[in-house]
């Protein structure tokens, strides 16, 4: 049985019910809330296969489905997913936890061409877990293909002992970005956008 997620311990009751009405909100409102799926749909090929890990309520997925490429989403909260089935439908979800991914439990042959990791989920991941996550992600993915994480540098989880993690897992460091939209990393930027390869 996996450790309880920071998600779990660290929000209070009703937490994720708030993060599902917060986004329909900024959906109804017109916010730009794809700016993730965007980068990752420029970075592969047409039709490609691709893991949302740690979907949520599953607006990265739905928007990469709705681009023509084959989505799996997977989150372990089951309220999240439900919402995600509700709100996106097309992808395949799946309530897992990060640290017992795996290929085969996931009803998949073959390994995915890209995985994204955004919305902080690296910061909720149970305490530990890390480089567990991270190697289990990138045995999902193909040799050819890549990992891009997004999180904020200063919850929980620093950026040294993240790319600590990224080397114990055996990926390696290929671009780093202040944001989802391609700004230039900085040393003093609170947000890091990292795409990871295999090494």
């Amino acid at each position: 049985m996996a450790e309880p997620t920071r998600w779990v311990t660290e929000t209070k009751d009703g937490h994720s019910q708030w993060y599902i009405h917060r986004f329909r909100e900024m959906a109804a409102e017109g916010e730009d809330l794809i700016g993730e799926a965007r980068l990752v749909d420029a970075m592969v090929p047409r039709r490609a296969r691709i893991l949302d890990a740690g979907c949520g309520p599953g607006r990265h997925a739905g928007e990469l489905h709705a681009r023509g490429h084959s989505v799996v989403g997977v989150d372990a909260d089951p309220e999240l997913i439900a919402a995600a089935e509700q709100d996106h439908p097309g992808p395949t979800y799946a309530v897992v936890d990060l640290a017992e991914l795996e290929l085969a439990s996931l009803g998949q042959a073959q390994p995915f061409d890209a995985a994204l990791m955004a919305g902080n989920v690296m910061v909720f991941l149970a305490p530990g877990t890390e480089t567990a996550v991270l190697r289990r992600v990138a045995a999902c993915v193909s040799p050819e293909g890549f990992i891009v994480v997004g999180f904020h540098v200063k919850r929980h989880l620093s950026l040294a002992d993240f790319d600590r993690h990224v080397a114990d897992a055996g990926l390696r460091l290929e671009h780093r970005f202040a944001t989802w939209d391609l700004r230039a990393w900085r040393d003093d930027a609170d947000f890091a956008v990292t795409v990871l390869r295999h090494t």
